[in-house]
């Protein structure tokens, strides 16, 4: 039986590491895009296909259209089909700044790897899991998005990085609606705080928040696997009935608490 394949933006490292290697164990072939250079990430290339998975990396910019193109182009070629697609790529500014001092340059560079980049990779993927669908009636897509807790949770310091991810909850509402005569579900996913490369730079800020306060229900961090697991439900076809739905993976940070 012919393998699953699916796509999964900046699958590489952190959050999109842990997203692929869950569907690698769960029988997927996998593409991995990322703007890195694929000597740059074999090892987690080795470690995927000692799951079992066969794995095409694409070195490319999500924001970029020609590289868009080139990517889904490259993998028609290889693997003839795409059943997954998992937006994952996203970058937090370089410099957190107020919004009251942050710059243009910041914003067009956030927005548009983290919503215009999506967006137009969600739009041509469906077309092609469209036509898919219309060939044969028993293709299963998805489409998964990676948002966070920042779509709904303010941070003064970096607006631009949640504007964009309230643009992507409202994107996953819009593609679920418009995909669903297809029978294709869309899901979010926002992660709370996960140790992931991301993260790395405020780990002594976050340690205090998650173990010396009552930020999180549940005192640890979150880790690339608690998504992946997520992901992979998702993937699978587990959640049939949930299109449009999202999912907090963030230790109860957003329960409204007394």
């Amino acid at each position: 039986m012919t393998k699953q394949v699916a796509l999964i933006t900046g699958g590489a490292l952190g959050i999109g590491f842990g997203i692929s290697t869950r569907l690698a164990l769960d029988g997927f072939n996998l593409v991995l895009s990322g703007r890195r250079d694929a000597s740059e990430v074999a090892e987690s290339i080795e470690s995927l296909q000692a799951h079992g998975a066969e794995v095409l990396y694409c070195s490319g910019d999500v924001s970029s259209s020609e590289d868009r193109s080139a990517m889904l182009e490259e993998i028609e070629k290889h693997f003839g089909r795409l059943d997954v697609l998992v937006n994952n790529a996203g970058v937090a500014p370089t410099i957190r700044a107020d919004i009251l001092e942050a710059s243009e340059e910041s914003y067009d560079r956030v927005m548009n790897i983290n919503l215009k980049g999506p967006y137009f990779l969600t739009q041509a993927v469906a077309n092609w899991m469209i036509k898919q669908k219309n060939a044969d009636s028993e293709f299963n897509g998805c489409i998964i998005n990676i948002g966070s807790i920042s779509a709904t949770v303010v941070s003064v310091a970096r607006g631009d990085y949640c504007v964009s991810k309230a643009g992507i909850g409202m994107m996953s509402s819009l593609f679920a609606a418009r995909l669903g005569e297809f029978n294709i579900p869309v899901f979010e996913i926002r992660p709370g705080i996960i140790k992931s490369n991301m993260t790395a730079g405020v780990t002594e800020k976050y340690d205090r928040l998650i173990f010396e306060t009552d930020l999180c229900i549940l005192k640890r961090w979150g880790v690339p696997e608690d998504i992946g697991k997520l992901a992979a439900a998702m993937a699978r076809g587990d959640l049939p009935y949930a299109t449009g739905q999202v999912i907090y993976v963030d230790g109860g940070m957003t329960v409204q608490r007394l």
